[in-house]
């Protein structure tokens, strides 16, 4: 199958399926570190959505449509000049995600954790987690599917224990990490999940 695979600069989804014989690109404004420039499409996704692909994952930015920055849109916690731009920037980014929905292709998936879109799009079809395919972590991860069946888990593993923070709440200890690339870091695919949906979705060849 030709896939496209946008908004991945990791290249993990794209590498897996190019290792089952699928022609696989991955496509993102900034350079890959996957490994395989060759396979990568350094531009604005757009125009790769007018031609035509046998199946599309896209995992478009999530910064502010996460139900983790809706602090961000609180009156009472922000100046209204900042809920306004944020607002704008939420709009765009509902936008973005929904050019995907919208794309005319027999098979799309898009992920984004929950957040924004799951009422205002509609509920995903499923929503997974790195520790049904092996990978020892906690990240709710929803899935909008179009022409593919939800994936089956894998090989469920047992996760560390959660920090707790200040406010008595608790989140997992790898993603409350700090960091100049905290937000590159949190947005990469697990290798369990890159490894199911190439698998399940694409098949080898």
């Amino acid at each position: 199958m030709k896939v496209l695979v946008a908004c991945e600069e990791s290249q993990a989804v794209t590498i897996e399926l190019r290792r089952l014989g699928h022609e696989a690109y991955s496509c993102d404004i900034i350079p890959c570190s996957g490994g395989h420039p060759e396979w990568h499409l350094q531009q604005d996704v757009l125009p790769l959505l007018e031609q035509k692909w046998d199946m599309i994952i896209a995992f478009p930015p999530c910064t502010y449509l996460t139900t983790t920055g809706n602090r961000h849109f609180s009156l009472r916690m922000n100046p209204p000049e900042k809920v306004a731009a944020r607002i704008k920037k939420r709009s765009a980014a509902e936008k973005f995600f929904l050019m995907f929905a919208n794309t005319n292709c027999e098979k799309i998936a898009i992920e984004n954790p929950v957040g924004y879109m799951n009422t205002h799009y509609r509920k995903p079809n499923q929503i997974i987690q790195p520790y049904y395919f092996g990978d020892p972590f906690e990240k709710r991860t929803c899935l909008w599917l179009k022409g593919l069946p939800k994936l089956e888990q894998t090989n469920v593993v047992d996760t560390p224990q959660r920090q707790i923070l200040r406010s008595g709440k608790s989140m997992p200890s790898w993603y409350s990490k700090g960091g100049k690339d905290r937000q590159k870091n949190r947005s990469k695919t697990f290798p369990g999940i890159a490894r199911a949906i190439a698998e399940q979705w694409g098949g080898k060849i």
